[in-house]
């Protein structure tokens, strides 16, 4: 089957052609998909589109047009699809169901160590000399509360590895885990696991009901101090009430690997540019606060398994067969 590979990088391209073996026609393009650049998908019955690319119902209708029938994400979330328009369309959405939920919840740990000891800080101090400890003081993390918001499979990853560190844990999920009840998760409210915990890290996916889930409410009813970790969706958090919760000293400390405006940011080089985005900028001058390019899913597990997934949708697809990534069947 011909796939157009958009928002495609380097490594992109060696993982899904070691997985290809052959079988698909696949091009590449580092063009993201959006109204500008959608006529590119002409004669092409299949696309695989990245998380920052442009799936609205203007573009899907321009694709479509063009004979495109497939869409095969490199991703789990699918909330930059228009999937009322999908099925409209004829369109089927096919995505990565689960890839490395180790590799989420790792970078959500490092993200916390870092910002808890002042890694960062540290390092590039002892780079220029400078080798006082003032201002890296950090705290245990054994015996401290996390609160997970979202206990799916990363949740959970990520529970197993903070029981081992001594954590005291809580949950909030509609669909409490019965594996995070075994390792001692108590399920509560998110006012009380807001308010209860040293940390929270957020794990779930970005839907209209969860967009803006923390807002300056919620940010409120954070424990003063306490840290908040995103390696979700960014559309999860209020960045602007985040800002004012950061101004204020309420929240003391911020590790971000997704920003709800980041599909013009990230994935591309802005080192001779200038990011136009105020509120972006903003937070980079926060010293408690690290930002990170949405990396928390690279590693080599992942990128293999997102890889092997997507040539099997496309190879189901042909071949007449669904599978657990058809969309529609959530």
């Amino acid at each position: 089957m011909r796939c157009l590979i958009t928002s495609a990088r380097p490594y992109d391209r060696a993982f899904l052609d070691a997985a290809n073996h052959g079988r698909h026609e696949l091009v590449y393009t580092d063009s993201a998909l959006n109204i500008r650049t959608a006529a590119m998908a002409q004669g092409f019955p299949a696309i695989c589109p990245f998380v920052d690319d442009t799936l609205d119902a203007e573009v899907l209708r321009i694709v479509a047009k063009h004979g495109t029938r497939l869409l095969v994400l490199r991703s789990t979330g699918f909330n930059h699809v228009h999937l009322a328009t999908a099925r409209e369309l004829g369109i089927t959405v096919m995505r990565v169901r689960e890839y490395s939920p180790y590799a989420i919840a790792e970078f959500a740990l490092a993200l916390m160590l870092t910002l808890n000891r002042q890694l960062h800080r540290a390092y590039n101090r002892v780079r220029e000399g400078n080798f006082l400890l003032d201002g890296l003081l950090g705290f245990d993390m054994h015996g401290k509360t996390v609160g997970l918001v979202g206990t799916g499979k990363i949740g959970t990853a990520l529970a197993r590895i903070l029981h081992g560190m001594g954590c005291n844990l809580l949950g909030y999920d509609a669909q409490p885990s019965s594996a995070c009840q075994e390792l001692g998760v108590r399920y509560t409210t998110l006012e009380e696991l807001l308010g209860q915990s040293h940390i929270v890290s957020l794990h779930l996916p970005l839907f209209p009901e969860t967009q803006h889930l923390i807002d300056s409410e919620r940010l409120a009813q954070m424990r003063p101090g306490a840290m908040l970790i995103n390696t979700s969706r960014g559309g999860l958090i209020d960045t602007k009430a985040l800002i004012d919760a950061l101004k204020g000293r309420h929240v003391g400390a911020v590790g971000l690997d997704v920003y709800e405006e980041e599909a013009d940011i990230y994935f591309r080089d802005h080192c001779d540019d200038i990011v136009c985005d105020d509120t972006f900028e903003r937070l980079l001058t926060f010293p408690n606060v690290i930002v990170t390019g949405h990396q928390a899913f690279f590693t080599r597990e992942a990128m293999e398994t997102i890889a092997e997934t997507t040539i099997k949708n496309l190879t189901d697809y042909c071949e007449g067969r669904g599978n657990e990534n058809l969309v529609d069947a959530i």
